[in-house]
């Protein structure tokens, strides 16, 4: 137990070091998605939950849906209802093109929940890791749980950028 916590706080401390330097690019904020993660149960070392999420531009013209998962590497254990995540969507311009949320989505994650819990994610990932997505809602869901790890997100559009 003691060597799983010891690799979560090194997978966890890597994921922070691994992107500062993407936060570092100047970016405008282009909208916000809103996502519906299924519950679950996770595993000793991680969990997968699908997804659904609704991207809404900045100035409320453009609404796209996307569909996914959400994964989790490292301490998970326990079973969860399903939750809502509400980020902030951070590109380079915001001359966006249809599609352009969709990939592969990385950054540390920690939660924990007894009834009703809360979280923090921060992800950096999209067309060439360009989209950052800062959480403006943390989520909220019910169960018991516990998780720590890398979190991330992989997000599929119908429409190719």
């Amino acid at each position: 137990m003691k060597t799983t916590a010891i690799t979560a706080a090194t997978m966890t401390g890597l994921a922070f070091i691994a992107t500062p330097a993407a936060a570092q690019e100047t970016r405008v904020e282009v909208g916000v998605l809103n996502c519906s993660v299924e519950g679950g149960i996770g595993l000793i070392l991680g969990s997968q939950k699908s997804t659904e999420c609704r991207f809404q531009t900045a100035d409320g013209k453009v609404t796209e849906i996307y569909t996914g998962k959400v994964t989790k590497v490292g301490i998970d254990i326990g079973v969860t209802g399903e939750s809502q995540i509400v980020w902030a969507v951070f590109a380079p311009s915001n001359a966006l093109q249809p599609g352009s949320l969709e990939g592969n989505y990385v950054g540390a994650s920690v939660q924990a929940t007894a009834g009703v819990g809360v979280g923090a994610n921060a992800l950096v990932g999209g067309s060439g890791n360009t989209i950052a997505l800062q959480p403006i809602s943390t989520q909220t869901q019910t169960g018991l749980n516990v998780a720590a790890g890398i979190g991330g997100i992989s997000l599929n559009s119908p429409v190719t950028p």
